[in-house]
């Protein structure tokens, strides 16, 4: 178990010195980690530290799976996740980005639901590939890419939706909204919403929240950020259907299929090479000690 275990963290390592662009990005996010971790530790922030641990982890996690599933995951793909988790976490997260830009989480949103379906289409692309008997259809493998982007999608909605519930966070922030429309407000008792408009105050246990209008809990966040991961699955499973569908023209594609081609294949893991293996890496040789 130890042996697989040093096997698996010399093997990440070699992964990770193989492409010197992904590298430095690492190198550079890890840096700027570790000094926001130490400014949050003199802070007594002790939360945040953790979360830049957990930040210094995942970065790890794009050689982990070329290490463990055998892929080769393009240069452009593993800089990508690793500014994602980044802007997500730390600019996000720690500097809180999520307010001081409006558009930050719908921009981070957007780019998880492009990146999900670059996973889902890289696993039945390289399914179709490595299995001579099997001949999926473009339009299927961009269906299933789109189906794992929304799933994803709407798990991590579950996942706002606990924490809020049951640890207290606001994961699903808070919307302003001046006219509601509730069936349980209806004086009648009918299954007719009551309207009001015009709402430009709340008052809870006569308290004014001075929200300039009515709290709308985490709903409207939700579906904003499920439309926008829409747009990113939708977005990609049509290039790569675009992909597939023009793969085998070669010089017959148009620049403009080509340019559409390129930026799937810049995105889309390939089955590791039969040659290359993490099976058997050598073991720094020990210096051996002097007697006397």
């Amino acid at each position: 178990m130890r042996y697989r275990f040093k096997n698996l963290k010399m093997s990440m390592e070699s992964e990770l010195h193989e492409n010197k662009s992904s590298f430095v990005v690492f190198s550079v996010l890890r840096v700027l980690i570790v000094l926001v971790m130490i400014n949050q530790a003199f802070n007594a922030d002790y939360e945040n530290v953790f979360l830049c641990l957990v930040t210094l982890v995942l970065l790890l996690v794009p050689y982990f799976v070329e290490v463990k599933f055998r892929v080769e995951l393009p240069k452009t793909l593993e800089i990508i996740i690793m500014l994602f988790i980044f802007s997500a976490e730390i600019l996000g997260g720690i500097n809180e980005f999520y307010i001081k830009i409006p558009m930050w989480d719908t921009i981070l949103h957007t780019l998880n639901g492009f990146l999900a379906a670059a996973v889902g289409f890289s696993l039945v692309y390289l399914l179709n590939r490595s299995k001579s008997n099997i001949n999926l259809s473009p339009l299927f493998m961009a269906i299933v890419a789109f189906c794992f982007s929304m799933t994803v999608g709407v798990l991590w909605e579950f996942f706002e939706f606990t924490m809020d519930m049951f640890f207290g966070t606001d994961m699903q922030k808070d919307t302003v909204i001046n006219v509601i429309r509730s069936v349980t407000l209806n004086p009648d008792g009918r299954n007719v919403p009551y309207v009001i408009k015009g709402i430009t105050e709340t008052t809870v246990n006569g308290k004014d929240l001075g929200v300039n209008g009515y709290l709308d809990i985490g709903l409207i966040d939700t579906m904003a950020d499920l439309f926008v991961n829409f747009i990113g699955a939708i977005t990609f499973s049509i290039f790569g259907f675009i992909y597939v569908k023009n793969r085998d023209k070669g010089s017959d594609a148009t620049k403009r299929q080509q340019r559409n081609s390129k930026l799937v294949a810049d995105l889309t893991p390939v089955a590791m090479a039969d040659d290359k293996t993490f099976d058997n890496v050598p073991e720094k040789k020990k210096k051996k000690k002097n007697k006397h």
